[in-house]
């Protein structure tokens, strides 16, 4: 690891960054349970009540909604992305008999979606689909690389002890989603058809297949005691069974660099520009996708060329130098696109026979690249939960049964989504001067290395997904700001700019540590549905 540059923020001149990190790392303990009690008592709400679940619930047997088409389906699969087509190949090779219904078979072009943490490849070996990143011109990834006004840290990920295989990896999402469409395709349990689905069928409130449409025009019905809806970021069909409180804090703004050699090689870079971050990693051996986060809902047109002059005028001079020459080629070349950047808590809604996965269920700010970890994650604790079962005809004891679930998954995912969405919001620059100094905190302080930049990396990694972790990180990084502004002289002003600095990260991380539920974040195991058993089979 190292950082460049002249000027160094005071820890750094004296030559104690690591006693100011330990420092820093104390104090956030104090400052964090501190925090974190006052902030809980100010937001404290009324209880309320479970909801009733509409309708006569009834348990779907051989007689009644157990009556399926397609020879005797196990389970239907709405949509073949990244999290339909992986839960469809573990779902066919346990034995079920899958019917997946995709919209378009064609190679999907996104700009998002084309980086696998290590957490999520070792997810991905876990599932027996590490053959689906061969043939793509994948790349490996180790680390990351932050810039910012003219100094740069590179930090990599703590990998010792995993393999020489296990690292990230960065790749075109197209060409991974074909290889995985084919490795489902290939199990005679999977079927897998294009078709457009119109909406969920019920029968008494629960769930026993879905309607839809075929290319060729015809409406038609597919029955199966257990649905999932994995239909991506865009669903139709998630306001059924969750609540969709969906944000757009920012929209991405894409293009592909060619032959652009990137400062480290195999390296995810982060510039910290002005008003918020730019991402830069390889997505195949000649190319560098480029990501311009642009603040808010909308951004300048494409079409009249006011985003071309943007980039151009504001964007290309905050890259690093040996960047430039093809930022700027690529902006000439056009195929300049853009997409919004949707977050959503996943707070979902009970459902006899059926279950969402993937975005369509649970999304965070795409900056950390988190998406497929959570959704691989998800797939391999439901595996082990489903093995145990003969059939899933049972449905209001599965839909008890799959409680668990949404509990035991919860410390992985909310500590992915409450790293991605804390460090955009300290990504971005700020006009307010105590949020400027957590900004150069947080990259002074993964400039430290050692454990000061193996730990978060390990938390936005996927490798050591553990919630306290990053609290205690969160709040050292802001310790850490108030002993830059204290050493070597606390003048009032500095005092007030720190202790503005404490409330501005309280403010940002405990409103989505709510969200996200403190209880199932932190202690799960005291949540009575961990512990649902599998129901007992007639």
């Amino acid at each position: 690891m190292g950082v460049h540059g002249e000027e160094q923020c005071p820890f750094h001149d004296l030559g104690w960054a690591q006693i100011g990190g330990w420092v820093a790392v104390l104090g956030a303990v104090l400052v964090g349970a501190l925090m974190a009690g006052v902030f809980l008592r100010k937001t404290r709400t009324k209880p309320v009540g479970k909801k009733k679940q509409g309708g006569g619930v009834v348990s779907v047997g051989d007689a009644d909604g157990g009556v399926r088409s397609d020879g005797d389906l196990d389970a239907i699969i709405v949509g073949a992305g990244v999290a339909g087509s992986a839960l469809a190949c573990t779902l066919g090779k346990d034995g079920r008999r899958v019917l997946v219904l995709e919209r378009d078979l064609s190679e999907p072009d996104r700009i998002v979606g084309e980086l696998l943490q290590p957490g999520g490849y070792l997810k991905l070996l876990e599932l027996g689909l590490k053959d689906c990143l061969e043939g793509i011109d994948a790349q490996r990834v180790v680390g990351y690389a932050l810039f910012k006004e003219g100094r740069d840290a590179k930090v990599g990920y703590p990998l010792e002890g995993y393999g020489d295989d296990i690292a990230g990896r960065s790749f075109h999402n197209g060409r991974f989603i074909m290889k995985m469409r084919e490795k489902a395709a290939s199990i005679p349990q999977v079927k897998l058809e294009q078709a457009t689905v119109l909406g969920l069928i019920e029968n008494e409130g629960v769930v026993t297949g879905v309607r839809y449409r075929t290319p060729d025009g015809q409406e038609q019905e597919a029955k199966a005691p257990l649905t999932f809806v994995c239909d991506g970021c865009f669903s139709n069909l998630r306001r059924k069974l969750c609540e969709p409180k969906v944000d757009v804090p920012s929209c991405f703004v894409g293009l592909v660099l060619e032959n652009c050699e990137l400062p480290y090689s195999s390296h995810g870079h982060v510039v910290l520009a002005d008003p918020s971050p730019i991402l830069l990693y390889p997505i195949s051996s000649t190319e560098v996708r480029c990501l311009v986060d642009v603040p808010g809902q909308k951004v300048p047109s494409i079409g009249n060329g006011d985003m071309a002059k943007h980039l151009r005028t504001v964007v290309a001079p905050q890259l690093p130098g040996q960047i430039q020459s093809s930022f700027l080629a690529a902006i000439e070349k056009g195929n300049i696109r853009s997409m919004p950047n949707k977050t959503m808590p996943a707070l979902p809604r009970p459902t006899p026979g059926a279950l969402l996965m993937g975005d369509a269920f649970n999304m965070r700010h795409p900056l950390t690249g988190g998406g497929m970890t959570v959704a691989l994650s998800d797939i391999v604790l439901l595996r082990d939960m489903l093995r145990p079962l003969s059939s899933f005809h049972d449905a209001q004891s599965l839909c008890d049964y799959l409680q668990a679930f949404y509990t035991r998954r919860k410390p992985v995912a909310a500590t992915i989504n409450t790293l991605a969405g804390a460090l955009y919001k300290v990504f971005c620059d700020s006009p307010d001067l105590a949020m400027k100094e957590m900004r150069q905190a947080c990259f002074d302080y993964l400039s430290i290395g050692g454990v000061f930049s193996s730990g978060p990396v390990a938390l936005l990694s996927g490798l050591n997904p553990r919630p306290l972790s990053l609290v205690v990180h969160f709040f050292a990084v802001a310790v850490y700001g108030v002993g830059r502004l204290l050493v070597p002289f606390p003048s009032p002003s500095r005092v007030w700019i720190g202790a503005r600095l404490l409330r501005g990260a309280a403010n940002i991380i405990f409103p989505i540590i709510k969200a996200e539920g403190v209880r199932q974040m932190f202690f799960p195991n005291m949540v009575p549905a961990y512990y649902k058993a599998p129901p007992a089979e007639e």
